[in-house]
């Protein structure tokens, strides 16, 4: 089954020349819960090799901006679209918006992040709980008042609790599985909404 799944997928973003098939991870969250909107400002989090990036480029249309950062060489093959920009940077370097040449936060996060991976289950759901912490330190700086916050995260025993945290921090909380996700994967995403900056 999960074959089938990477196969149907992978063809299809392949036909429609979408650089990953997790452009339908993206799509499907966006259809179900409207993340994303005309005009929106966008920060994606290692954006490579950029099929979010061009999912978000169209949803926002010619008056937002879309901004990937990825510690990979900025793929040129996105060049296309006018209205992104591309840092190629570790996401925690980053200090304040001056550092991506912007003035005001960010109307949307997203992030598709991974750890790097080891095979044992209890380790990577550790290290992908870590990652997320550590993204949350930065969204004072990066998400405005009322934004959203999409993220992906490995299944585990500490999820729970990082997302009962999150909820002093968001209006609303949902957690979210994409058909387009193999079925054997233990990730899932979230998606949060109403930020409550409490440093603006």
């Amino acid at each position: 089954m999960s074959f089938k799944v990477k196969d149907h997928y992978y063809k299809k973003a392949k036909a429609q020349k979408y650089f990953a098939r997790s452009i339908y991870k993206l799509e499907e969250i966006d259809k179900k819960h409207q993340v994303l909107k005309k005009q929106d400002r966008v920060l994606d989090l290692g954006y490579y090799p950029g099929s979010w990036m061009q999912y978000t480029s169209e949803k926002i249309g010619p008056d937002g901006v879309v901004v990937g950062i990825d510690i990979q060489e900025e793929n040129q093959k996105l060049s296309y679209l006018k209205n992104a920009k591309f840092y190629q940077k570790d996401i925690f370097s980053i200090k304040s918006l001056d550092d991506l040449e912007m003035s005001t936060p960010f109307d949307v996060v997203l992030s598709d992040m991974a750890p790097s991976t080891t095979g044992i289950k209890s380790v990577d759901q550790a290290r992908s709980v870590e990652l997320i912490e550590s993204t949350l330190l930065l969204l004072p700086v990066l998400l405005k008042k009322e934004g959203n916050y999409v993220f992906k995260i490995f299944d585990g025993p500490d999820v729970q609790g990082l997302i009962s945290n999150l909820r002093k921090n968001f209006k609303k909380i949902f957690q979210f599985k994409p058909k387009s996700t193999r079925s054997i994967s233990k990730e899932f995403f979230v998606i949060a909404k109403g930020y409550k900056n409490e440093s603006v």
